[in-house]
């Protein structure tokens, strides 16, 4: 091995993918489990395993939860299995030593793949899988069927169940204003950012159009991806009934896509064991800069519009890797929401229409969002794109919560000894800033910082303002007043940014007035 690498070394060595979606010809019904067991047994055969020889070494199991095991009180509609890592484990024929279920969130594939390169390079493991699948779109077409299936299983065995993760990730506040989903609260960062820019609606539209469009070609062209279709900014951003609008500026094409089949794997071992178990050389990847950060909740921070933490954990990444920007080949910022690919593009100060592309997958809203696997399908193929031209550098950026916990990878064929990063230490200069004041009964008149209007499947619509208050500069979240259509109509078509609102607290949450609702 050239550069005195130590054999603890940890490298990706296999990457492997599977899917199928339910008009395919030989559509199967697969569970979570089956997805992931294939696109494990595909990361073993990328490594050479022709033989047995590396899933007899197999020590960790590491798994991401499926959405269904993501959110309190969400049913498993076809059942589910007990301990995910150990049923994939069985599938493959696998011993490990050790089962892990990552806590909720789309940083969870790039969050373990760190934290488990970091343990092989210490000792603590020697050969792991990192896996995770989602059976979303079969789980809603086979529910109403007449004959289910069944995909509980009962498997016993340790797990290092993490849990949800999710607490101090929302706010009291922004739950009691019905801020519960994804949609709405990215639709408040993405018009706050609308508002910094100083964009009327029509550019900001036309802005996010040209952003994704790109990412359509990509998926058009990606095998795995649940939607194949290449689409012009203008198609993303065309009102129809099949791009419904979702969350003010939202329509449905340019958000991401749940209703997917897919699950991805990655293999990583140290350098010692690749030797050992004869993987070649010309199949490893290395982790040459990584950070997890997080942020506060949405409504703390000073600028609605961005994620510092996101900015933060990409430029120290790069860092950790010794490169900049510009040395990248390839990119993949997370995509659920269009300004969650912004933010990171901006912050590392790299233009929407950069010609290196901003996904190497689609993008969630094309390629597809599994649950909180997304990401594990970006590093699959960062890996693959990092080996057909070695020596090249691939940047992953992976979301968890409303841009709250970002994990980054940077990775490379050209063989690097692992270095440990400074997150802990940034994440306490983060902690240490103060956060926004938040009212929670709020009575008196403000000033709008940002603003959504939701739109449901029944075609109702509910407004929701977050502003400051004049006297005290507080920060309040309110609802519109039930069947205030004014102010709707301004939300929906007008510029209600800026705007001078009157808030009284209620039993039901904070409500607000539009001093005026001309369009």
């Amino acid at each position: 091995m050239n550069g005195g690498i130590d054999a603890r070394t940890p490298v990706i060595v296999g990457v492997g993918q599977a899917s199928e979606r339910i008009d395919d010809r030989h559509y199967r019904g697969m569970s979570a489990v089956d997805l992931g067991a294939q696109a494990v047994a595909a990361a073993l055969a990328d490594a050479g395993d022709s033989d047995g020889r590396i899933v007899s070494a197999i020590d960790t199991v590491a798994a991401i939860r499926q959405f269904e095991n993501s959110v309190p009180g969400l049913a498993a509609p076809l059942g589910r299995s007990n301990n995910y890592p150990r049923s994939v484990a069985q599938r493959i024929g696998a011993s490990p030593a050790r089962a892990i279920l990552e806590v909720a969130g789309g940083h969870g594939p790039q969050h373990l793949v760190t934290e488990l390169a970091g343990a092989v390079a210490e000792g603590s493991g020697e050969v792991v899988v990192v896996v995770g699948a989602d059976a979303i779109s079969t789980a809603r077409h086979l529910v109403s069927a007449v004959s289910q299936p069944n995909f509980s299983e009962t498997i016993d065995g340790d797990l290092d169940d993490r849990g949800l993760g999710s607490e101090a990730l929302m706010s009291q506040a922004a739950i009691d204003h019905g801020l519960t989903d994804a949609a709405s609260q990215f639709a408040l960062m993405e018009n706050a950012r609308r508002a910094r820019l100083g964009l009327t609606r029509e550019e900001h539209a036309d802005g996010m159009g040209r952003l994704l469009a790109p990412f359509t070609t990509v998926a058009a062209q990606n095998p795995h991806a649940a939607v194949r279709t290449h689409r012009t900014a203008t198609d993303l951003m065309e009102p129809s009934e099949r791009n419904r609008p979702i969350s003010e500026p939202y329509l449905r094409f340019v958000v991401a896509r749940d209703q997917v089949n897919q699950g991805a794997a990655v293999l990583v071992m140290s350098v010692g064991a690749a030797q050992r178990l004869g993987v070649p050389q010309d199949k490893w990847v290395f982790l040459h800069g990584h950070a997890d950060l997080q942020d506060r909740s949405l409504l703390e921070r000073e600028d609605l519009g961005e994620s510092p933490a996101a900015v933060m954990a990409s430029r120290h990444a790069l860092e950790v890797a010794g490169i900049a920007a510009t040395d990248l080949s390839t990119l993949d910022l997370y995509s659920c929401f269009p300004v969650a690919v912004s933010n990171v593009a901006e912050g590392l100060g790299i233009a929407d229409d950069d010609p290196r592309g901003l996904t190497v997958t689609g993008g969630l809203p094309f390629f597809g969002g599994p649950g909180n696997n997304y990401s594990m399908h970006a590093i699959v193929e960062t890996a693959a794109r990092c080996r057909r031209t070695p020596g090249s550098f691939g940047f992953v950026g992976a979301n968890g919560g409303m841009l709250s916990k970002y994990s980054v990878g940077v990775y490379s064929t050209t063989p690097v000894r692992w270095r440990r990063d400074r997150s802990a230490d940034i994440q306490r200069d983060l902690d240490s800033k103060p956060g926004i004041a938040l009212v929670d009964r709020a009575q008196g008149t403000g000033t709008v910082e940002t603003y959504t209007v939701r739109f449901d499947k029944d075609h109702t619509r509910s407004g929701i303002v977050v502003g400051r208050m004049d006297v005290t500069g507080e920060r309040f979240v309110a609802c519109t007043e039930t069947n205030d259509l004014d102010a709707i109509e301004l939300m929906t078509r007008g510029e209600p940014l800026a705007a001078r609102v009157a808030v009284r607290s209620s039993p039901l949450g904070n409500r607000v007035v539009f001093e005026s609702t001309t369009l």
